[in-house]
């Protein structure tokens, strides 16, 4: 009776890691989306701050934005000098969400990766704080499912196989050293 108990336990222990991951999987093209959705508004928002300095060094550094900040740096005015720091702000900003906007631009697994592991930091908590979870019912979203779903449960059967098969070898190995002495 026991073991049926058991082998029902795995049984449903399997589903719900695949249900789990399913869900889990679903949820990937969804947090991409939205994470690309607030580089986006980010980078509208950073480049209208821009435009204007960007404007002034077209019409007087040949476009450099550094030779404008050096400008404003240099002058005598303690004004232009606060607002020099002000600039390289801006300018560190709209550089981060161009490389994230660049980087956005790839194939759905290369922008998954980077999401995972390269994202942002600032703007990827941003969008984890925000994040509003949703079952979305497209293809991209049931192949994530799955194939999340699938990886998961086949990894947590690997390793539970792994870990009968050592304690199966150890519990042979020690049965052995026992009988030999």
């Amino acid at each position: 009776m026991s073991l049926f108990f058991a082998s029902l336990f795995r049984a449903y222990s399997r589903l719900f890691l695949f249900a789990v991951g399913l869900l889990l999987g679903i949820q990937v093209p969804s947090f991409i989306d939205q994470y690309q959705q607030r580089i986006d508004a980010h980078f509208r928002e950073a480049s209208i701050n821009i435009s204007g300095f960007q404007s002034t060094a077209d019409v007087l550094f040949e476009g450099d934005l550094g030779a404008l900040i050096t400008y404003y740096q240099a002058s005598n005015d303690e004004v232009f000098q606060q607002d020099a720091a002000s600039i390289r702000l801006i300018v560190n900003r709209y550089s981060r969400l161009s490389v994230e906007q660049l980087a956005l631009q790839d194939n759905m697994v290369a922008t998954a990766f980077h999401v995972i592991f390269a994202a942002d930091r600032e703007f990827f908590d941003e969008t984890l704080q925000q994040y509003s979870y949703t079952v979305p019912l497209n293809s991209i979203a049931i192949q994530w499912g799955l194939a999340l779903a699938v990886c998961i449960t086949l990894l947590i059967d690997l390793m539970v196989f792994a870990c009968i098969r050592c304690v199966r070898w150890l519990g042979h190995r020690q049965a052995t050293s026992h009988t030999s002495k």
